[in-house]
């Protein structure tokens, strides 16, 4: 399938696909590989109609993903963090869940996060595919903590070089001043 194809068919309002009674027939197919090539004006139509499948049936774990993704995809990095952990809450187990919120901590940098939350969706990955996925972004993560891509956290206490440079400074002082 072509992508143009791929992206018309993914960017169709999701309307009278789900059902209380029956459940998902049909999830919407969220075009998350490049958010240049949606408008943002169909990215605001995909998003309000997942809030709607969202609203028709709360306990969709996949659907919630798909409206994290949306809104990763629209630059609401807090929005998709939250609706991602939600999506994580209600299905515990679900590896797209867990893969795609460790996915957003990477994309933000988070790596110490995202590395923690990729070894888990590693943890509940049941087929190749989920495997190979995870092992590349763990590699990816690791990779770019060993580069130095995010600053190192501070472990240790600063007090003990400020008390060192002020003793040294207080000397040089004395010493300039005891001179003739």
């Amino acid at each position: 399938m072509s992508s143009d194809t791929f992206v018309s068919a993914a960017l169709a309002p999701v309307t009278g696909t789900l059902s209380p009674a029956t459940g998902v027939s049909r999830l919407p197919a969220v075009p998350w590989r490049d958010p240049h090539s949606v408008s943002p004006e169909k990215l605001a139509e995909v998003i309000a109609s997942l809030k709607e499948a969202c609203a028709l049936n709360p306990t969709n774990v996949d659907v919630r993903v798909c409206l994290g993704i949306a809104y990763a995809m629209n630059y609401n990095a807090y929005e998709s963090m939250d609706i991602l952990e939600e999506a994580r809450t209600l299905g515990p187990s679900n590896f797209m869940a867990q893969f795609k919120f460790a996915e957003l901590q990477y994309r933000l940098r988070v790596l110490h996060v995202a590395e923690a939350e990729t070894v888990r969706a590693l943890e509940l990955a049941t087929t190749p595919w989920e495997l190979a996925q995870a092992r590349h972004q763990l590699n990816d993560i690791r990779r770019m903590t060993r580069e130095g891509t995010i600053k190192p956290t501070w472990a240790k206490s600063l007090a003990i070089p400020v008390v060192c440079f002020a003793l040294i400074l207080g000397v040089v002082t004395i010493l300039f001043k005891a001179l003739p």
